[in-house]
């Protein structure tokens, strides 16, 4: 599996470095130097930890932190200039789980950045052996058929509930709607049946997602429907 890593810093030779190292230890990496750019990456893509420069020309990275926060548990690693102590317990106080200092050897970045997923992904996956997935903002919960996106609770039906938990459940991979229908009503599939096509409709709607382009539900035209 490879994780995605967001790097944002405005001297192009850090970010350019970082990246490289993290491209050699096989992560996904998505760079900038422009913090508004990293923004949009921020709400489109599908991160697991965030390294953000804290000097920057337009948005600092202490207010990137507070933004991704408000809706995202990953890992941060905040990188400054700044040696004094006062800006590190800012970092950590607003939600950085870690801070190292320029000049930074690049090999300990990667060993802080490997040990930070380590105990990322123990943590979820002790809360997905209860029975809760949560990403991207939209929490999950089976045991008490609870959803949440943003902190927000959407009130969904036992069917529409079952569609989401089992592409949840299939993240990353195309399910068919004849596979959908009969994992969730455990029938057999009709070639003419818009069931699924109709609760998938509907569940957008509540998830507030743009037609054109939703953010978690994917149509793969003439395949299925996928949560990246």
């Amino acid at each position: 599996m490879s994780y995605a890593v967001l790097v944002l810093d405005d001297e192009k030779e850090i970010a350019d470095l970082v990246e490289v190292y993290l491209k050699n230890e096989n992560f996904t990496v998505y760079k900038f130097y422009d913090s508004k750019e990293a923004l949009k990456c921020i709400e489109e893509k599908h991160l697991d930890m965030a390294i953000l420069d804290v000097m920057l020309p337009d948005i600092d990275g202490f207010a990137i932190c507070r933004e991704i926060r408000k809706k995202y548990h990953y890992p941060i690693l905040m990188l400054t200039a700044k040696v004094d102590d006062i800006s590190k317990i800012q970092g950590l106080s607003i939600g950085a789980d870690d801070y190292m200092t320029k000049p930074f050897n690049p090999l300990e970045l990667v060993a802080r950045v490997k040990s930070a997923m380590r105990r990322y992904y123990q943590y979820n996956t002790e809360k997905e052996n209860k029975n809760v997935i949560e990403f991207l903002g939209l929490y999950v919960n089976k045991e008490n058929h609870k959803c949440t996106l943003y902190n927000q609770e959407i009130n969904l039906t036992p069917i529409e509930f079952s569609i989401l938990w089992y592409l949840c459940q299939n993240r990353g991979r195309v399910v068919s709607s004849e596979e959908l229908f009969s994992n969730v009503w455990g029938e057999k599939y009709l070639d003419c049946n818009n069931t699924v096509m109709v609760h998938i409709k509907r569940l957008r709607e509540k998830l507030q997602e743009k037609p054109k382009n939703p953010k978690f539900i994917k149509t793969v035209w003439g395949v299925g429907y996928e949560i990246e």
